[in-house]
């Protein structure tokens, strides 16, 4: 697939619409061509719904599961909510009239996370999530593939602490509140703060992974601290917009972020941002596709519960051993 064709694709998602003709596969879905689903043949098709396709993350995991999907032979219908947690619950729901065989769910927010796993429960089409769950009883998943960000955090905020001498004032940018990564990313770094006592939190926003917002919010946070030393952003946007927005102050501070975007392997290599805990979305795509054929064809007994997947600490020292494709696919640099 080459990286313009990406690019086509991606900006048809973009719009937001649900893709229900299958052309982000590359083939139709028509009911009438047979099989459960409308799939090819007696393949059932598999639906596939994400928050967003504005994140680079849901970009590249988008792209892992179109990659394997045809790679083996399957159709997918991919529908994108544009963060818009009710449109999504809405847009799971038509997947499941459409009959397909298994979901991808990456959703909004908890409340969408739990209506829509219920919702496929109620249809029995088994569900896979991607990089969100619902909440413990808000529904049964066959498997949760996800980043283990309790640990990236945790590892990401240590080192940082270590680079500035173990003492100082950081802010830290928080994502969505209640979504299931900040939940995780928020535990992982105060984990890291129970350890190093001479590290001082003095403001705390919530930046929803956006670097506009957290541009805005460091702004206000510098204002008013102007011993400020580091900058945690719960995700490599809002790590960005920490940067950004101390550079305009003429101020020097650390700024970390988790995703290891291609934005922000640049941002590390010219010394704008410090670090990155690069997670593999792309990998993750690909593996829930896998998951999806095997729960399909009633072959995922072995599929475990929860497939955590490290991260990889990318910093001014190692990031010539790296590249951003081993972690967003080949088509890493198209993407955004």
């Amino acid at each position: 697939m080459t990286a313009s064709s990406r690019m086509t694709r991606t900006a048809a998602v973009l719009t937001g619409l649900t893709l229900a003709t299958g052309a982000l596969a590359g083939c139709g879905t028509d009911p009438s061509a047979g099989g459960e689903g409308g799939g090819d043949g007696d393949k059932p098709v598999i639906g596939v719904s994400v928050a967003d396709q504005k994140s680079l993350f849901y970009v590249a995991e988008v792209a892992g599961i179109e990659d394997e999907a045809e790679a083996q032979g399957y159709e997918v219908r991919i529908t994108s909510a544009n963060n818009d947690s009710s449109a999504q619950v809405k847009q799971v729901n038509d997947l499941i009239t459409q009959q397909v065989g298994a979901l991808i769910f990456t959703s909004q927010d908890s409340t969408a996370a739990a209506a829509g796993t219920r919702a496929a429960n109620q249809a029995d089409i088994p569900v896979i999530a991607v990089d969100q769950r619902p909440e413990s009883g808000e529904g049964e998943l066959a498997t949760y593939i996800a980043t283990d960000s309790v640990k990236a955090a945790y590892d990401l905020c240590t080192w940082m602490f270590e680079q500035i001498g173990g003492e100082g004032q950081i802010a830290i940018l928080r994502g969505v509140l209640g979504s299931t990564a900040e939940l995780q990313r928020s535990e992982g770094c105060q984990n890291a703060l129970d350890e190093n006592p001479g590290i001082e939190v003095v403001a705390e926003d919530v930046a929803n992974w956006d670097e506009t917002e957290a541009f805005r919010a460091t702004q206000n946070i510098l204002t008013a601290n102007p011993e400020l030393d580091a900058v945690f952003g719960e995700s490599d946007a809002m790590a960005m917009g920490a940067a950004k927005a101390a550079r305009d102050a003429d101020r020097e501070i650390f700024s970390v972020g988790i995703d290891g975007f291609p934005t922000m392997f640049d941002a590390v290599e010219s010394g704008l941002t410090q670090a990155t805990m690069a997670q593999q979305p792309y990998m993750m795509g690909q593996l829930a596709v896998r998951n999806a054929i095997d729960l399909m064809n009633g072959e995922g007994e072995d599929i475990p519960a929860e497939q955590y997947q490290d991260t990889v600490l990318i910093h001014e020292e190692n990031i010539g051993e790296h590249s951003v494709e081993d972690f967003y696919g080949p088509d890493a640099r198209s993407l955004g």
